[in-house]
């Protein structure tokens, strides 16, 4: 049962109108059960004064774009009752003809656009209005003998409004519905959801919450646990098998769903979802239709279901089956737009945004990770209601035309046009070695800035995800992961990709930067100093690029490497050899991966910095004072030393590195590879010939 939030003492402190709408909207959001992400609207009357002191009153509703759980008192749209009012006269009103109006009506014009929905609020003789598209409602309006079971639980007490796109004509018929019968006490949207109304806040409130429980209650006491979906027909695999098979196959599924623009994807094995996944007549409901019109913008008419027997020794069959699975669900969507377009649309892109497969959970995709996200939550409340309406009856949706509409309804995508402009690295993925050092920080701040997602991979996992968490904080959920890695530990790497393709879907873009460094003249390096180097220097550049190529070939949309060598990559070092010598293989190793790398679109570039003191491990250690010691100077007097020998007489900073690699990873350098950037300050000596 869905509990009320409202808190009698919180509220008691808020001044009654706008602010007690703002905390109304959020609890009610707050409960995605209540609610979808992005879906709903609010709204309440109140008396305030114009600009010339006249009383005039005022409905504030929820402004067009933003989500009920973190509105903002900036995020309503205040509007004159007495311009709205007459519009309940009119017999009809186009869309636009609507919008233009209302923008008429409000009384900042710095206010955001009005919820297609205003009139729907406006028109009912209440001070409070919620709309809400709550799973148990939803199931109970989403079953095709809804109506009549609507009559069993609230006898008189409810209007059944048939389905109607949004817009003029339903909120008149709402309306209508409403002032014909003073015992209702909601209104059921058929396909739709909730709207119901009070005097105050938090009697609108209770009263959403109550009319929901009192469908829940109904539905439960139908459900038959063994006859959910049709019945159980396969076991889901074991967590962490399932969570192996997701991470080999999202590569795989993101490069057939990243057409002209990349996705990234994330992957869910709730249990509700796993339940869905493995019944006997999910693959049949899955494919009836959107639960809500609210649902189709994020997750399109269908979810892609993949008829597939679980079994973790079947990886690559699945394989087969997602890649001609997502072939030939674009082809499908090509040929639904071509059926239901008009004159103007722009198809979206055709890949699926919801898949599902029995036995492992489902996969989302988005722009980001974030929407992937949003995908997927509202695909949890399709789900529950397919659940409700099934345990009701049979679950029926929008005709495909009424999709279409929908989901290419203009109103509908001015919305998404709120969203901020794709950056440089939007829907990238970055993948860091020595992500908690300075040169890696600086390059995952560096990326993120500009859109990217980055995976910290470090031996230091403390410190990376501190550095991850940092990130997160400014630029949001689950934009920077950290992972543990030991890059000399083929299995370690392996894990670490794997753990990428499990956050995100896959990797674009990897800096080959985990690094270490010692000193000693060429008769004293002992063969421990010299493995040392080749292992981590040498091996683990190989292993982090080779397991990068590997995933770059599965996705099969090209990538990019960067790695961070030395100006020791061309220069002999003074009681370096073996430094010297191990940076000079993954200089030469990155030009061989950039030489087999062509046919695949993959780019390996590498940067030459020098004397990167800043935020760095390993000049805070024995290397300062090693290479103080074969220049014949105090340690302190190292960064002055380093900058006086560059021709532009300047130190190298971690932020200059990271400028080094956004230039590669970006689309400004998409015709080069196998080359060497030295960002050293100007040393001849290291100069490339």
């Amino acid at each position: 049962m869905v509990q009320s939030l409202w808190n009698k003492e919180v509220a008691n402190n808020l001044q009654a109108g706008l602010n007690e709408l703002v905390y109304r909207s959020n609890i009610i959001g707050e409960d995605r059960r209540v609610c979808n992400f992005g879906g709903g609207n609010t709204s309440s009357k109140v008396i305030e004064q114009d600009f010339r002191g006249r009383d005039v009153e005022v409905m504030y509703v929820k402004g067009s774009g933003s989500d009920l759980a973190s509105m903002k008192a900036s995020n309503f749209t205040g509007l004159r009752m007495d311009d709205i009012r007459p519009l309940f006269e009119r017999s009809e009103m186009s869309d636009e003809d609507m919008v233009a109006y209302l923008a008429n009506c409000m009384i900042d014009a710095k206010h955001p656009r009005a919820s297609i929905e205003t009139l729907l609020h406006a028109f009912l003789p209440f001070k409070h209005v919620d709309h809400t598209h709550p799973d148990a409602i939803i199931s109970l309006c989403c079953a095709d003998n809804g109506k009549e079971l609507a009559k069993e639980i609230f006898g008189d007490r409810f209007v059944w409004v048939p389905y109607v796109r949004p817009g003029f004509t339903l909120s008149k018929m709402i309306a209508e519905g409403v002032l014909a019968n003073p015992q209702a006490e909601c209104v059921l949207m058929e396909k739709h959801g909730l709207v119901t109304w009070g005097e105050t806040s938090e009697e609108t409130y209770a009263q959403t919450i109550k009319i929901i429980n009192e469908a829940e209650q109904f539905i439960e006491a139908r459900v038959q646990v063994d006859k959910i979906f049709g019945g159980k027909k396969y076991d889901a695999l074991a967590p962490e098998v399932r969570r192996n098979v997701a991470a080999q196959v999202m590569p795989v599924i993101r490069g057939a769903v990243s057409d002209e623009k990349l996705m990234i994807l994330s992957y869910d094995d709730e249990a509700d979802v796993l339940a869905f996944a493995s019944g006997r007549d999910s693959a049949q409901l899955s494919q009836v239709g959107a639960a809500c019109p609210d649902h189709l913008v994020h997750t399109k008419v269908v979810p892609l279901f993949i008829d597939w027997v679980p079994n973790a020794d079947d990886i690559e069959g699945l394989k087969e089956k997602l890649v001609a699975g997502v072939a030939s669900y674009k082809e499908q969507y090509k040929q639904y737009f071509e059926r239901n377009k008009n004159e103007g649309d722009v198809m979206f892109e055709a890949a699926p945004r919801v898949i599902i497969i029995p036995g492992v959970g489902m996969i989302n995709t988005g722009k980001s990770w974030f929407m992937s996200q949003v995908s997927g939550a509202l695909f949890h409340r399709a789900i529950a209601v397919m659940r409700g309406a099934t345990a009701l009856g049979n679950f029926v949706s929008l005709s495909e035309n009424e999709s279409f509409n929908v989901e290419y309804w203009p109103l509908e995508l001015y919305k998404l046009s709120l969203a901020p402009a794709e950056a440089e690295f939007s829907r990238k993925v970055a993948f860091i070695t020595g992500g908690a050092g300075g040169i890696g920080s600086a390059t995952a701040r560096r990326l993120v800035a500009e859109g990217a997602h980055v995976v910290l991979a470090d031996l230091n996992l403390e410190g990376a995800q501190n550095i991850a968490n940092e990130i997160n904080e400014q630029y949001g959920q689950n934009r920077a992961i950290a992972v543990k890695v030991d890059v000399t530990s083929e299995e370690l790497v392996q894990a670490a990709y794997n753990e990428a393709a499990i956050a995100y879907g896959g990797v674009d873009t990897i800096v080959n930067n985990a690094g270490l460094a010692t000193s000693s003249p060429f008769d004293e390096t002992s063969l421990k100093e010299w493995n040392l180097n080749m292992n981590v220097l040498g091996t683990g550049y190989f292993l982090v690029a080779r397991e990068a190529f590997k995933l770059m070939k599965q996705q099969g949309v090209g990538g990019n490497m960067v790695f961070i060598g030395s100006k020791n990559s061309v220069y002999a070092g003074k009681n370096a050899s073996a430094y010297s010598a191990a940076k000079a293989l993954e200089a030469h190793l990155a030009r061989c991966i950039a030489a087999e790398g062509g046919e695949f679109g993959i780019r390996v570039n590498t940067i030459l910095p020098d004397a990167i003191l800043q935020g760095s491990a390993i000049w805070n250690g024995n290397w300062r004072n090693e290479r103080a010691a074969a220049y014949g100077i105090e340690p302190d007097q190292l960064e002055e030393y380093y900058r006086k020998r560059t021709t532009l007489q300047v130190n190298i900073y971690p932020s200059d590195i990271a400028e080094g690699v956004a230039f590669f990873a970006s689309s400004r350098s998409d015709k080069t590879t196998g080359c060497m950037l030295t960002i050293d300050g100007g040393v001849p000596a290291a100069f490339t010939r």
